[in-house]
């Protein structure tokens, strides 16, 4: 029998009505708290990521492949040749090896490469064109930027931001004039589902008006998207540069694994495109965007750490506070031969009991609360500043397990320092002390 645990357990089941019990109550209810906070925030920020992310990804691909000359989203798109290698063959690469620098505590160390193997692979590729023009009906113009697409593209994400009405019907014998606009854009201008309009376009230095029928309106919430995008039939801006059926503005990549987007990309840039062709990831061409959402892991860190500390505190102090009204007890245990060490152990025992009680609780206020948000989304956000109209959830069992494993582990580290206190107490004194 450990003789330490059980004195733990013994200890633990006893004063009742002793002032500890209070001291006791707090620490748990501080190490729920900073559990149930880390879970929450850890599930909100990947959550806010994600969709953020999803949004952009669903718009332009993981990576798009271009022209090196094209510039982004401008007037100045080259023609690249549909007829190349990869397409549309792409999709077929899986899982790839490459070698990244070892990096240890953000340190990048670069005569120190591993080896290492991407998730996934690719899992779709489209072309694209693109066009600015100027919207015109009978009251308003609004500057707009179609995005032709073809008939391989993916509607897997885009659909889930139409609102209203549905896809475009691409056939093959007749050019489309439908059009999907953003709600943004469908509300300023007055128009709904089967209406019709004009859009304005420069070609060969004259107007060149094309009359369009909204078939969808879309709402992504990205409002640098949201109040330029329209989406259209390819072959509507393959007419207007003046291009064939086999000339297109570029590729759309997609992958299996957002995880690979630096290794997949260079992978395609350097092993597989022809020379006068240039790939670049979306993160890469929003950086702004993405460097705003990678801050979100500063505050991340800092709020674990924040809430790690916390916990640690009040452990200390309760331990502290069990130490000294378990004086008379540690003395009559050293009178009997037992070591610091083994004393020390029963409280850390004690500690252990009660740290696991708060990961109890905590976790299940933490995951409550991740529920109850993700089922009713009752924390709202404004869409203008943070592109969402909700506090998204996405948990990470595995963050959920590091973050208990974690909290248990440091804390208990952390304790050993006031158990020390156990050697300063003399067994003849102690035993008198009342």
């Amino acid at each position: 029998m450990n003789l330490e645990y059980f004195i733990a357990t013994r200890v633990s089941k006893s004063g009742s009505q002793s002032f500890s019990r209070l001291i006791i109550r707090i620490a748990i209810v501080a190490i729920a708290l900073s559990v149930a906070v880390m879970i929450v925030a850890t599930a909100l920020i990947r959550g806010f990521k994600s969709e953020i992310s999803n949004k952009i990804f669903g718009f332009w691909g993981h990576v798009q492949i271009t022209d090196t000359s094209t510039a982004y989203l401008t007037d100045d798109e080259v023609a690249v040749d549909i007829n190349q290698d990869f397409y549309p063959s792409l999709d077929t690469i899986g899982p790839i090896d490459y070698f990244e620098y070892q990096e240890l505590f953000g340190y990048e160390f670069e005569d120190w490469k591993v080896e290492k193997r991407t998730k996934g692979g690719i899992r779709h590729i489209q072309v694209f064109a693109n066009r600015p023009g100027v919207i015109k009906t009978k009251k308003e113009i609004e500057g707009i930027i179609t995005k032709g697409i073809g008939k391989d593209f993916d509607w897997q994400y885009l659909e889930k931001f139409l609102v209203e009405g549905k896809p475009l019907n691409l056939q093959d014998s007749v050019m489309s004039r439908e059009i999907i606009i953003s709600e943004h854009t469908a509300n300023r201008l007055n128009l709904k589902i089967g209406d019709t309009f004009t859009i304005y376009y420069i070609k060969k230095g004259s107007q060149a008006p094309r009359k369009f029928k909204l078939a969808g309106i879309y709402r992504t919430g990205l409002a640098e998207y949201d109040k330029v995008i329209a989406i259209v039939d390819i072959r509507q801006i393959q007419n207007l540069r003046g291009w064939s059926e086999d000339e297109v503005g570029g590729f759309e990549v997609f992958l299996d694994n957002i995880d690979d987007l630096e290794p997949l990309t260079e992978h395609i840039y350097l092993d597989i495109l022809p020379a006068n062709l240039f790939a670049q990831s979306i993160k890469d061409r929003n950086r702004s965007i993405f460097d705003w959402l990678e801050l979100t892991n500063t505050n991340e860190r800092v709020l674990i750490a924040l809430m790690m500390l916390v916990a640690i505190i009040n452990m200390m102090t309760a331990l502290l506070i069990l130490i000294l009204e378990r004086t008379n007890m540690i003395g009559i245990l050293k009178a009997l031969g037992q070591t610091n060490w083994n004393i020390r152990k029963i409280f850390l025992y004690y500690a252990s009991y009660i740290i696991v009680i708060g990961l109890l609780w905590g976790n299940g206020i933490g995951l409550l609360i991740c529920y109850l948000q993700d089922k009713f989304k009752f924390f709202k956000l404004s869409e203008e500043d943070y592109y969402l109209s909700y506090a998204p959830i996405e948990i990470n069992w595995w963050v959920v397990i590091a973050l208990n494993v974690g909290t248990l582990l440091v804390t208990l580290v952390f304790l050993i320092i006031p158990s020390y206190m156990v050697t300063r107490i003399s067994p003849v004194k102690a035993i008198r002390f009342k």
